[in-house]
């Protein structure tokens, strides 16, 4: 493009209001076009053996081919080459706040007056640091401020910010003075602002019409809190909070939409409500008993269990002032929690990998790998449930998760074998989205 024309645009843009980085514009710009990638060695997400000298050809960002090469023949000029790096496909994080930040723990007022330019500045942030983490793909299960995260996605589709695909949840569909109501001790509740109550709920009545809201303001699934959480004041974790009718009003709505549910459930009996009422997966499932477990593995529902956060929780949360009250629920679930990762891995239940990366940095999500095989994965189990796993329980199966034809070019590389050292995917070296490389070999 003429350098004028270009500078005219970028005035005309600022005029009308458009936000925009004139990288990211750029950079969507290039995934109209042909894009080979070289990769040495290859794990497709899918089987756990490692393919050798595979190369992808990727046009307008879908995996166009994927076919063997002979290394003693040159590649094009043009091929991204990749003959010393294991690739893989962009990794899957299904449990994220990508609009909210782990200071915020320390005191949840902030919400009551953050403005929406801080939350998208927040947002973009961490975005681009989610990215570059290797996870080309996220599912944002709820923020205070709604539609922080659904304008996030929308800005990142059309290439004013650099980030991942996004899935959004919207507000959180809770019971009043819920895990997802923010009200905060001796804090006066009349002057809470109402957007960040929309989804709280006094029935199934109620938790249907918001649904509803949620569905028509643009949110690709409905997440429900079903049980008490952890990090919110008073209330125990794992108590119930939404009745089996309740739930069963957000699923209906969410059946009829075309979409899918996930049930924020720490206790037993609000996980085995909710896979009655016909949730897709359970985040945390911290207290599950065996009954639960053995409920999840028949319906074919998945657990989203974030087993690193205690670490991060017990290693900073005293240093950084969190709550009382939260340090003690969080010691009390972690070491729960992993042992129903455990028997939960044995019992066959789909585990896809979800960190609750509002607990801890953006960008440290990958720690989790090393805990998931601590507590029973094997390497490639904890990649499948970053990956195609993920892929399937999101609904994004037949479009991420694997490389293979006709999925979207998203792949990350590392310099060594994550089957050998599944620690190694804490630092990625490239990450491609689409094709574009978003981080590393340019």
């Amino acid at each position: 493009m003429n350098k004028f024309v270009w500078h005219v645009l970028l005035i005309l843009m600022q005029f009308i209001g458009v936000s925009y980085s004139s990288d990211s514009i750029q950079k969507s710009n290039q995934i109209n076009g042909s894009k080979s990638i070289y990769c040495g060695q290859l794990i497709d997400g899918i089987n756990d053996r490692v393919l050798k000298n595979q190369l992808i050809t990727i046009l307008d960002g879908v995996i166009d081919d994927i076919k063997h090469h002979n290394p003693n023949q040159k590649l094009n000029k043009s091929t991204l080459n990749l003959s010393n790096y294991y690739c893989l496909p962009g990794l899957i994080d299904t449990h994220t706040h990508i609009t909210e930040k782990a200071g915020d723990t320390a005191d949840l007022s902030v919400y009551f007056t953050m403005t929406r330019e801080e939350a998208r500045r927040i947002s973009d942030k961490n975005a681009l640091t989610t990215l570059n983490a290797g996870f080309t793909s996220v599912r944002n299960v709820g923020s205070y401020i709604a539609w922080s995260a659904r304008d996030l996605r929308d800005r990142i589709n059309q290439g004013y910010v650099t980030g991942p695909r996004i899935q959004t949840a919207g507000f959180y569909l809770t019971v009043p003075g819920g895990g997802g109501d923010l009200l905060l001790p001796d804090y006066p509740e009349e002057k809470i602002p109402s957007y960040l109550r929309e989804g709280v709920s006094k029935n199934a009545h109620e938790f249907r019409e918001n649904a509803e809201k949620a569905v028509e303001g643009g949110a690709d699934f409905l997440k429900i809190l079903a049980s008490g959480a952890v990090l919110a004041f008073d209330g125990v974790p794992g108590a119930p909070e939404m009745t089996q009718e309740e739930i069963a009003a957000v699923v209906y709505v969410a059946r009829k939409a075309g979409i899918k549910v996930t049930s924020h459930a720490h206790g037993a009996q609000s996980i085995k409500d909710s896979i009655i009422a016909g949730v897709d997966s359970i985040e945390h499932a911290s207290l599950a008993d065996q009954e639960a477990i053995e409920l999840a593995a028949s319906h074919d529902v998945a657990f989203s269990m974030d087993v690193y956060n205690g670490d991060h929780a017990r290693a900073v949360g005293e240093e950084e002032g969190w709550p009382d009250e939260f340090m003690r629920k969080m010691n009390e679930t972690t070491d729960a929690q992993r042992d129903v990762f455990s028997r939960a891995l044995v019992a066959g239940v789909p585990i896809t990998f979800g960190t609750d990366a509002a607990v801890y940095p953006h960008g440290d999500n990958a720690r989790q790998f090393s805990i998931m095989v601590r507590h029973g994965m094997s390497p490639m189990q904890a990649i499948k449930s970053a990956t195609s796993i993920a892929a399937k329980y999101i609904g994004w199966g037949e479009k991420v998760g694997s490389i293979k034809k006709n999925f979207l070019g998203d792949l990350i590389a590392i310099k060594k074998n994550p089957l050998e050292d599944i620690s190694v995917l804490e630092n990625v070296d490239i990450v491609v989205k689409g094709g574009i490389v978003v981080k590393g070999i340019k």
